[in-house]
């Protein structure tokens, strides 16, 4: 397909921005939803570096889509820049899991079509943490075994750790991500998602999902493609829940 050089030029100007910041202003949005010339150039752009463009009303993200984009966060970066020295792999898969549940709280069931709340209180979020973490305790070895092996997550390392963290909520002022305790964790998550705009801190230990989570959750959580299932797993265990309260 032949481009214009104007139009390769200015795609290629929103690409420089988004290869700096990951975000780019309004008007970069109304160009790439107007102009398909702009958009094919900079969706091409994306997939060569192993990335799309995700947009909002307000702004267009570049988000890796592979381990491979050179865009992408990955663990050692995330240890050494928010979790305590010492920090394993098992830190990053329950600081995953942490979050997976914090998006899902907000969506009433797999494949919601929008969130049907407005924020979520931490210690709400906490709650749903240890539900699930005493559900998964309570699964038989076998199946356990079996949902490692389906959904590639270590579930007894993310239990475990859990556990390990004390349940005790210290005041504001030690809150500094060094002290292990569940809510200090939970706190080094939230500033994590928060530094990344999937999440806004409303005060009064209230959290909020950005337009630029809404998206991507829509995008690729809800779509079984991307997330093998997990999300399915996580409500039903909630059905299994709310059943047995019955």
């Amino acid at each position: 397909m032949h481009y214009s050089e104007e139009k390769v030029m200015k795609a290629f100007q929103i690409y420089a921005k988004l290869a700096r910041t990951a975000v780019t202003d309004q008007e970069a949005v109304q160009l790439y939803r107007a102009d398909d010339d702009i958009r094919s150039l900079l969706d091409l752009y994306a997939k060569e570096v192993d990335a799309v463009i995700v947009n909002t009303t307000e702004h267009l993200y570049l988000i890796p889509e592979t381990k491979l984009s050179s865009f992408h966060v990955s663990n050692d970066w995330i240890k050494r820049h928010y979790l305590r020295s010492g920090a394993t792999n098992g830190d990053i898969y329950l600081l995953y899991f942490a979050t997976i549940i914090l998006f899902g709280t907000f969506y009433n069931s797999y494949q919601s079509g929008r969130p049907t709340r407005d924020f979520l209180r931490v210690e709400e979020w906490m709650h749903q943490i240890q539900e699930l973490m005493e559900q998964l305790q309570a699964l038989d070895e076998e199946v356990l075994k079996q949902k490692e092996s389906e959904f590639s997550y270590n579930w007894r390392q993310i239990v475990d750790k859990w556990v390990d963290m004390n349940d005790i909520k210290e005041s504001v002022k030690r809150q500094t991500g060094n002290t292990i305790s569940r809510y200090s964790f939970l706190d080094t998550v939230k500033r994590f998602l928060v530094d990344q705009d999937l999440v806004m801190d409303q005060g009064n230990e209230e959290i909020a999902l950005t337009e630029k989570a809404k998206t991507i959750i829509q995008r690729y959580f809800m779509e079984v493609e991307y997330n093998k299932g997990i999300f399915t797993f996580i409500y039903e265990m909630e059905g299994e829940k709310a059943n047995a309260s019955d």
